[in-house]
């Protein structure tokens, strides 16, 4: 009966070994400057307390089976009670261990800062990123064109976005080229990403918002100057314009929302969403920062 059940437990780990198999590691698998930064840290953080943890485990194993009841050549002790030598390792060490995760932490949060801009040659491509339910909506405002779910932009350029909702509140997150950062209905967040190669990358909102939630997604395509240039003089191609009352349209909840471009965008569009929750005029500068075309026109105002 043992055996059967050693065998059992046996083929349920071996499944579950076959099913870790379908599992993308996207989060390790980074194609930007910020993404790898974000991998290499999490990668020495995990490797730095394994200092402590590998070397735990395996005593206690050891442990167990040198001092088990049948072993007669264990020195057998019960007054120790006190080792200076173990007291300097067991507190030592982690404390060291501590100080050098304080150390690079405290270094990296403020290097991978999301609303720092990245410190690359270029100036950066601006989008505008708004979640409705259950749909992305991308307004390029220095191009005047908006697309729904769906996200290009040239390769080794940085990426300037930023981030509002229409509703709930969900998150902007590309695993495979960086962190996740929260989209509030009337407030702007930021981030800054770049890819550092072309190719398309699974975008999604990692915050549950609904019905719709599990279908949120967008595929982020970086391609080479002239491939987006291309796709830019496609979208301008679309019929349709995106005004404010199309956007509130738009923005009706929706599940499985096809791609859709729109060849022109109303003015300060991105403001507006966020004026909704916060009232007209108030928080203008926050709304488009400077450097964008949208805002520029904020700075006339």
């Amino acid at each position: 009966m043992n055996i059967c059940w050693n065998r059992i437990r046996l083929a349920l780990v071996a499944l579950a070994c076959i099913a870790l198999t379908g599992c993308d590691w996207v989060l390790l698998d980074s194609k930007g400057m910020v993404g790898i930064a974000q991998r290499d840290l999490i990668l020495i953080c995990i490797g730095l307390m394994l200092i402590v943890v590998v070397p735990a485990i395996v005593l206690t194993f050891v442990f167990a089976w040198r001092f088990r009841a049948g072993n007669t050549k264990a020195k057998y002790t019960p007054d120790w009670s006190h080792s200076t030598k173990v007291e300097v390792v067991v507190w030592g060490v982690p404390l060291l261990i501590i100080a050098v995760l304080a150390v690079i932490v405290w270094k990296s949060t403020h290097e991978l800062d999301p609303y720092k801009p990245l410190d690359v040659a270029g100036e950066p491509l601006h989008v505008d990123v708004i979640a409705t339910d259950w749909k992305w909506v991308f307004v390029y405002p220095d191009l005047g064109i908006a697309t729904v779910n769906q996200l290009n932009f040239p390769a080794n350029r940085a990426l300037a976005f930023n981030i509002t909702s229409n509703s709930t509140m969900n998150t902007f997150f590309i695993p495979q080229l960086g962190g996740q950062i929260y989209a509030m209905a009337g407030m702007r967040t930021q981030l800054h990403l770049i890819a550092n190669e072309p190719g398309q990358f699974r975008g999604m909102s990692g915050n549950y918002s609904g019905h719709g939630f599990s279908n949120m997604k967008f595929i982020a395509t970086a391609s080479s100057n002239e491939d987006f240039d291309r796709w830019v003089a496609e979208v301008r191609s679309a019929p349709d314009a995106l005004s404010f009352a199309q956007f509130k349209a738009l923005a009706a909840p929706s599940k499985n929302a096809p791609v859709q471009h729109f060849s022109s965008v109303e003015p300060l569009l991105f403001k507006k969403v966020i004026d909704q929750f916060i009232g007209v005029g108030e928080n203008t500068a926050a709304a488009a920062p400077a450097g964008t075309a949208a805002g520029a026109q904020v700075s006339q105002e």
